[in-house]
């Protein structure tokens, strides 16, 4: 039987502030933005058909009259154009602004005239045509939820609370985006001393003709070799197309400095890094302007406030809000990641008071380690704000049923409403995914035994396994096939995680015996005796065996709990860990016996880096 809600005191409650029921937050929910225009759709056919018009767009020649130098106009393009995707997801109006300035980019290269006659150009103008209607259609409907809001809420408004009123939004974003520009500057920076320094030296440079005598590959580089003025020239092109065989050439010599005039230099590495500055510094930035721009909205007036219920997510953190007449939790409206804000006198109460706060904090730590951890309550809540698809809110309540002060929280992401056919809030998302049968039901269907017990590795994880071995050894051949390199750095810091993960996945063993338990990882076998052993845990296809005065005790990866639900199994280490935890608060059930060296396991963490290694010499040998 479920708990009821935290209550949440009259005197929190502004006078008459409306309660939302049910029947007013599915007219609300019934206002959201229909599936089709959800970004999950429109974003990969938007994606999908600009890299195929890409792909099928004729790239001009190189050639000395028009030499394939550093395109800003295209490198500022390419930045709108990612922006314009990320923004599709997360800035529906920045959204708009930025497919229109792609399709004018897109006209002035004659896009909309070759559409009639090319399949891509054709496919990326209904794209656009597609995620825009989306994108009106995100806008038209958070005008449609806002409007049954207000509705809902009636004409009562009240002030933010004071908390809420200094917090702000926006400084890790602009801090981040401040770097990330300060790094796109630098890029554009390097990528014209590259262009300035070409241009110096070939204003001094003898412009000569040649005639293109060969083209070879060395290491996948495609070289062109020139001769002009009785001397052979080797040149690396991106472009050897440009360049057939018994054509002329154009280059610029200056002493033992020659280029070729079509290709004078390359700066791409320069300016990939100042395209990934600038998306990225530029989509932290938009964010934090907005961020700013709702948060001092929010605290600009009086603001509609509803009569709620909330509850933490168990496992994401996130708010979830319910109807105030749904005291089970059933059916979720909304949700939003929040943070806590406090008042300066708030603050300073709480680090004279940190001694209690610290026990009580102790006590919620020592639950989790009995694995005992229970469920976030469902509380009460008043609804600060006009709640709505990307809208800002802030909201009062208590924590739990023991505090004696009310919290205040503010959203630090925009709302969300929950889709049709969602599969609910974070807790029971997280009794959906990790379903945990009741303890006693587990005892009883285990009977005690002599002998001591075993569980190890199955075919799931024995797969999975062998999935990363392969992984590994065609990393071993990537890494090696090219000679010394960069690239053996790799080796150094992924193979002895590779080797690690393989090694338990393939032979992972628990043991229980009369006085504890033998856990066989991939480097060693360690002894956790009963009296130690403070709980037993699955978590990230690991099984953690928390010991007290030490550090846990972790086998991972333990199998593929996902894929095994997906395949209608139980998860063979959930299973390990129910019986594990049955047989530490059932001492009866352990078993009598001490077990033999032969039952204890054997790590294999060492025999697979020797096979690494003859692997690693057996690939040097053949390339």
């Amino acid at each position: 039987m479920s708990r009821p809600p935290v209550p949440l005191p009259a005197e929190h409650i502004p006078p008459g502030t409306a309660e939302w029921r049910t029947p007013n937050a599915e007219r609300w929910l019934a206002a959201a933005p229909a599936r089709w225009a959800h970004p999950l759709w429109t974003l990969p056919a938007l994606v999908a058909s600009l890299v195929w018009d890409i792909a099928e767009a004729p790239v001009a020649p190189c050639t000395s009259t028009a030499p394939c130098g550093t395109d800003w106009l295209g490198l500022g393009m390419a930045v709108v154009s990612l922006l314009t995707l990320y923004w599709v997801w997360r800035q529906p109006r920045l959204a708009l602004a930025g497919l229109a300035a792609t399709l004018t980019g897109f006209a002035v290269e004659g896009g909309f005239t070759s559409a009639l006659g090319e399949p891509s150009a054709l496919a990326f103008l209904m794209a656009v045509a597609f995620t825009t209607a989306g994108l009106i259609h995100r806008l038209a409907a958070a005008g449609r939820q806002r409007a049954r809001a207000l509705e809902a809420a009636g004409p009562v408004a009240q002030p933010l609370p004071a908390a809420a009123r200094t917090f702000r939004r926006g400084r890790l974003s602009f801090v981040l985006a401040a770097l990330l520009l300060g790094v796109a500057g630098f890029g554009c920076w390097q990528v014209q001393q590259v262009v300035d320094a070409y241009e110096e030296r070939a204003a001094g440079a003898t412009r000569l003709s040649g005639r293109v005598t060969a083209l070879e590959q060395d290491d996948d580089i495609d070289i062109v070799t020139v001769e002009a003025d009785g001397r052979t020239h080797r040149f690396e092109t991106a472009y050897p197309e440009d360049f057939p065989v018994g054509s002329r050439a154009d280059i610029v010599v200056d002493g033992d400095w020659a280029a070729l005039v079509a290709e004078p230099y390359d700066a791409i590495g320069w300016e990939l890094l100042a395209v990934a500055g600038s998306v990225a510094g530029l989509a932290f930035l938009a964010n934090g302007v907005d961020g700013r721009r709702r948060s001092q909205r929010l605290r600009r007036e009086p603001l509609p406030v509803l009569h709620v219920l909330v509850r933490e997510g168990h496992d994401d953190g996130r708010t979830w809000v319910f109807a105030a007449d749904d005291p089970e939790g059933l059916r979720p409206i909304l949700h939003f990641h929040s943070l806590y804000a406090f008042e300066e006198e708030e603050e300073e109460k709480e680090d004279e008071d940190g001694g209690d706060a610290a026990v009580v904090e102790l006590d919620r730590i020592t639950e989790i380690l009995k694995g005992e951890d229970p469920p976030p309550p469902l509380r009460e809540a008043v609804l600060y704000g006009v709640p709505y698809a990307g809208a800002e809110v802030a909201f009062v309540a208590f924590d739990d049923e023991d505090d004696v002060e009310v919290s205040v929280q503010c959203s630090v992401t925009a709302v969300k409403p929950v889709g049709p056919g969602s599969t609910g809030h974070g807790q029971r998302r997280h009794e959906r995914e990790n379903p945990q049968r009741p303890r006693d039901e587990i005892a009883a269907g285990m009977t005690p035994s002599a002998g001591p017990r075993t569980w190890t590795a199955h075919g799931l994880s024995r797969a999975v396994g062998l999935g990363l071995l392969l992984v590994q050894g065609g990393g071993i051949w990537a890494a090696l096939e090219d000679g010394p390199s960069w690239h053996w750095l790799w080796l150094v810091v992924g193979l002895p995680w590779l080797v690690t993960v393989v090694a338990t996945a393939l032979t992972w063993r628990i043991t229980a015996d009369r006085d504890g338990l033998w856990v066989t990882g991939a480097w060693r076998v360690r002894r956790v005796p009963w009296n130690v052993i403070t709980s037993v845990r699955h978590s990230d296809d690991g099984i953690r065996i928390g010991r007290a005065e030490d550090s846990s005790v972790e086998l991972s990866p333990t199998g593929w709990a996902w894929l095994e639900r997906h395949l209608g199994r139980e998860p063979h280490a959930v299973r390990t860990v129910e019986e594990l935890r049955a047989l530490l608060l059932h001492p009866e059930l352990r078993p009598l016996e001490e077990a033999p060296a032969g039952r204890q396991g054997m790590p294999v963490g060492p025999p697979l880096v020797v096979v690494s290694a003859l692997w690693g010499v057996a690939v040097l040998l053949l390339l």
